[in-house]
């Protein structure tokens, strides 16, 4: 396997560790980035972008990075509340009028940012095609009521989260959400993500499919089971309702939508080079970033089955628990998304990092794939 890219002699060992991956013939293709105090230090791809090995992974081969949108989302809706356009602690209501239905009516900011507003799910059957449609979504999540008491457990809202917080970003910005996050994250630090992507940007687009055969840790065989025997279960309906979340990544309708919970394409350089924003204080102050990077939730989640650890929109380390700790330093916080991708900072060695791939793998948080990256980096600093 041929390894593009380059990379700083001190960290050949994580070369050689992101080569060794393609030695499991399954492995399609990836990229990887790291910045250490905001200096590019590995930047590298290999491998196939598309399904049947033909087409080779590119410099500029972007990817669907599932909720590793979510942080992007997450410090857009905190740049509202430094512009006094939206606030954490205010009902979402003052906002948004109708959102006030069903029990619904102290949800906050706060709240939904941090997976406490008990909305991770939507109980009513939608048609697969509801999924491209904004109204359609915003208004089943209006009419929804809480799956527990707000505010008091967690629950991660694997999607309706994009249509809950980006619906909030379109009222107090004016323009469709993926646009806002894209005008405040990406284009300001040049970084190569999309959420919402044009057409002719389609070609550049690595196609997702699962590897074969890897049942993944317990917690992945857990949250299978449940979905797979309890149809009316929350964890169930935060999966598949509507039914086409799961197999829409690579049609175009869900390339052009902008549901900034899973939508994000982009890079590894994008992904690191937004961790290295938030490490230098380009897109926070810095009382913002700490409410970003501050416990908010803790425990047993009661949609992955599994016990997690939240800020706002972004997921923090714990080091104790093996499928949840990035594997740098206790402060790291960072999102994974589906199948293996994840970008993260380390604030205590300066570290931003980003990991793309393309063969879905079937963890729930972490992918080891990216914890060995990370435990062969922490040996080069």
């Amino acid at each position: 396997m041929q390894i593009q890219g380059h990379y700083e002699l001190k960290f050949e060992a994580v070369r050689e560790a992101f080569a060794a991956l393609f030695e499991d013939p399954q492995e399609r293709g990836a990229a990887l980035c790291i910045q250490v105090g905001g200096e590019t230090v590995i930047d590298l791809w290999a491998g196939s972008a598309d399904k049947d090995g033909q087409q080779a992974w590119h410099s500029d081969t972007i990817a669907n990075l599932f909720s590793c949108t979510k942080t992007f989302t997450a410090v857009t809706a905190l740049q509202l509340v430094d512009e006094g356009k939206l606030a954490l602690d205010v009902p979402v209501a003052r906002y948004w009028p109708e959102f006030a239905q069903a029990g619904k009516d102290g949800v906050t900011l706060r709240q939904l940012l941090s997976h406490r507003a008990g909305l991770p799910a939507i109980r009513d059957l939608l048609p697969a095609e509801a999924l491209y449609d904004w109204e359609t979504m915003v208004g089943a999540l209006v009419a929804e009521r809480p799956w527990w008491t707000p505010g008091t457990e967690h629950g991660y809202a694997a999607i309706t989260y994009g249509w809950l917080v980006g619906e909030l970003i379109r009222r107090a910005d004016g323009r469709g959400p993926g646009e806002s996050i894209v005008a405040r994250t990406a284009r300001p630090l040049g970084l190569d993500f999309h959420v919402g992507l044009p057409d002719e940007e389609f070609h550049r687009v690595a196609h997702i499919a699962r590897g074969k055969g890897n049942l993944g840790d317990e917690a992945a065989q857990r949250l299978l089971q449940v979905t797979l025997r309890e149809p009316q279960a929350l964890s169930t309906r935060a999966f598949t309702n509507p039914p086409a979340i799961l197999t829409s990544t690579n049609k175009p309708e869900w390339r052009r939508m902008q549901q900034p919970a899973a939508n994000g394409h982009g890079n590894a350089r994008s992904l690191a080079g937004f961790y290295t924003g938030l490490l230098d204080g380009s897109l926070l102050e810095s009382e913002l970033l700490d409410e970003l990077t501050r416990e908010h939730s803790l425990g047993q989640d009661r949609t992955l089955l599994t016990q997690t650890r939240f800020g706002l929109g972004c997921m923090l380390d714990q080091p104790t628990v093996a499928n949840a700790t990035f594997g740098l330093g206790a402060k790291a916080f960072g999102h994974p998304g589906a199948g293996g991708s994840v970008g993260f900072a380390d604030p205590e060695h300066d570290v931003a990092f980003g990991f793309v791939t393309n063969t879905l793998g079937p963890y729930i948080l972490m992918d080891p794939r990216a914890q060995k990256l990370v435990k062969v980096l922490a040996g080069c600093l």
